[in-house]
């Protein structure tokens, strides 16, 4: 359902279209839009010249002296305070607030110290130029640290999170259409506002966007002017979040400041006149097929299958077990892991996209384990934290013993529960002692006992990044998961990590660890799309350089290095034409997925 704030913001807005037939709100001048009369290109050079004309953008330190008028808070809690859309709650107190000119920025080390000033599109990208550097239309008063962990990323919405504003705001990889990096997604509250901000900036600059950098949002012609992931994301968020009493104040501010305005909140009609309405993704993917469970052990299952097409793109496969939801992988291939012997499972996938559309679900394929522990894997330890010191409130480092394992949380606390006793980890990490065995998969049980979520903990395997542990929004609410094909061999640590770096920030309790064996040849075999075996040995990778092995290596044609969050690092033409090999010069140690047309692979970087 959404807040009373949202619900208060469509009524106006649905009160302003009613009232104002043609559109023109706010304060702007009589005849100020007179010579807006095109639609497309055409519309978006009008609106250019009639806010280019008048336009006088103060100093770079003058925008201190606009925030007096054009970021204050008289909407929410209507306390004159600094609006940061990165930390107002719309519907509750804020975690924090600050006094305008006494909190400004300065030094911070975590949020809530202080607030600056952050270009929504990034100065890099016009390399810090006049008049742009300046504008206060689309240049915030935001938390400095939220301004610094949001960094120059482009907006999205975000899948996997790493980063969590004490209002929501976050950071993580792309799950919108058209882009996998890694993206900055604020509240709904002011994702129309962001839109229109960049709708403003690349009208007012269009005839200089040639000569910026595009920043993965930025386009480099005057129109559209931005690249297309870019804008479809932004027109949907336009749509669903429309013009607040906040953002109209804050336009007739920065007019009395600076001369000129921001028509698209003037008039929202402007963004579908130039760019035409947002695209809605209906289409389902199509069903998986030529699902294969083989290759069994005395707990995992193997599965391959042919990967599904979508008009936009396929996100994810859901895999369910006797009809169960078992996890979601990115590939065509997977390991079951955490199965009983001698026990027969039948599985199917489902495919998604990014817009939430799923398929219809593949063939049914079943399989049954082996008996006992034989074929490389096995359960190689548990720990369910029974023996961890008395229970406390207080946040401090925890020793223990169990199963000959010697386990050492730092700024944990002993109190909290899941199955039984769990460890809670504040700013800190759980680290084992060295265990024999390698690692396959690794199962954990995390619920958020206090601050925001949701989020995820990291998980290091030998002091290599190997995967992230989610855990939800809703406090004590469990969440159990497993990662697959870990496959490190020999004697390894395990360290999990809450990457959080303030005291207030989210707490989570973790319970019921295990992992299984890993004892195979230092190689890792991948199915094909056209079922021919890959092989990427060695592996973990040594000397920056991996080799694969398989069938027609010399027909493919491109090989792209992604890293766990879906950032692309490297992207190689024609990569076996002269051998089997790859290098990888320069990049660190971390755990990579090596992807072409017909196979991917996950790989170790030491």
């Amino acid at each position: 359902m959404p807040s009373n704030s949202k619900k208060m913001k469509q009524i106006f807005y649905s009160l302003l279209i009613s009232l104002l037939a043609v559109s023109v709100s706010a304060q702007a001048p009589a005849n100020y839009y007179s010579t807006a009369t095109g639609t497309g290109a055409t519309l978006k050079t009008q609106l250019k010249n009639i806010i280019t004309a008048g336009h006088n953008p103060g100093s770079y330190n003058g925008l201190w002296t606009a925030y007096q008028t054009t970021d204050r808070d008289y909407y929410y809690e209507n306390d004159g305070t600094i609006l940061d859309i990165y930390s107002e709650n719309p519907t509750a107190a804020d975690p924090y607030n600050y006094t305008v000119g006494a909190n400004q920025c300065g030094n911070y080390n975590s949020e809530a110290d202080c607030y600056n000033r952050e270009h929504i599109v990034p100065q890099s990208l016009f390399n810090e130029a006049s008049p742009m550097v300046s504008d206060v239309h689309f240049i915030r008063a935001t938390d400095g640290y939220v301004n610094n962990m949001r960094g120059s990323l482009p907006f999205g919405k975000v899948g996997v999170t790493n980063y969590i504003s004490n209002n929501g705001s976050k950071r993580g990889s792309s799950i919108s259409p058209g882009y996998s990096g890694v993206v900055f997604e604020p509240i709904d509250e002011f994702k129309g506002d962001v839109a229109r901000m960049i709708f403003y900036f690349v009208t007012r600059y269009e005839t200089q966007l040639s000569g910026f950098s595009s920043g993965n949002m930025l386009g480099n012609s005057a129109y559209p002017g931005l690249q297309q992931w870019q804008l479809e994301q932004l027109l949907a968020w336009h749509a669903s979040d429309p013009v607040s009493p906040a953002e109209i104040g804050r336009n007739n501010a920065s007019y009395q400041y600076q001369g000129n305005r921001n028509p698209y909140i003037d008039n929202p009609n402007y963004v579908n006149l130039v760019w035409g309405s947002p695209t809605t993704d209906t289409q389902a993917p199509t069903a998986p097929s030529n699902l294969i469970a083989n290759n069994p052990t005395s707990s995992t299952i193997s599965l391959s299958w042919t990967a599904s097409t979508d008009n936009v793109g396929v996100t994810g496969y859901a895999i369910y077990v006797n009809g169960v939801l078992h996890s979601t992988v990115t590939t065509t291939t997977a390991t079951v892991s955490n199965l009983n012997p001698s026990t027969t499972y039948s599985f199917y996938i489902i495919a998604k996209d990014a817009a939430g559309n799923s398929s219809a679900q593949s063939n049914i394929a079943t399989e049954t384990t082996l008996a006992g522990s034989g074929g490389g894997s096995g359960t190689c330890g548990t720990e369910d934290f029974s023996n961890i010191p008395a229970s406390s409130s207080s946040y401090s480092t925890r020793t223990w013993t169990n199963n000959n394992i010697n386990w050492t949380a730092t700024d944990a606390r002993t109190d909290e529960t899941i199955n039984g006793k769990a460890i809670t980890l504040r700013i800190g990490s759980l680290t084992s002692s060295t265990i024999s065995g390698g690692i396959q998969d690794l199962t954990i049980k995390t619920s958020l006992k206090y601050g925001t979520g949701p989020g995820v903990l990291n998980v290091e395997i030998n002091g290599v990044q190997v995967g992230t542990i989610p855990y939800t929004a809703t406090t004590n609410a469990i969440t159990t998961t497993t990662l697959s094909n870990i496959n490190v061999t020999g004697n390894i640590v395990i360290k999990i990590t809450n990457p959080i770096t303030v005291t207030n920030g989210p707490r989570v309790a973790i319970d019921d660890l295990s992992w299984t064996c890993y004892n195979s040849s230092l190689s890792t075999s991948e199915v094909s799309k056209d079922k021919s075996q890959f092989t990427i040995y060695p592996n973990p990778v040594k000397n920056h350089e991996l080799s694969v092995k398989g069938e027609n290596l010399k027909n493919i044609t491109k090989a792209e290095i992604y890293d766990l969050s879906g950032k692309m690092i490297r992207s190689i033409e024609n990569p076996f034409r002269h051998s089997n090999k790859i290098n990888l010069p320069g990049i660190v140690k971390g755990v990579y997925i090596l992807k072409t047309e017909h196979f991917s692979a996950k790989f170790i970087v030491e």
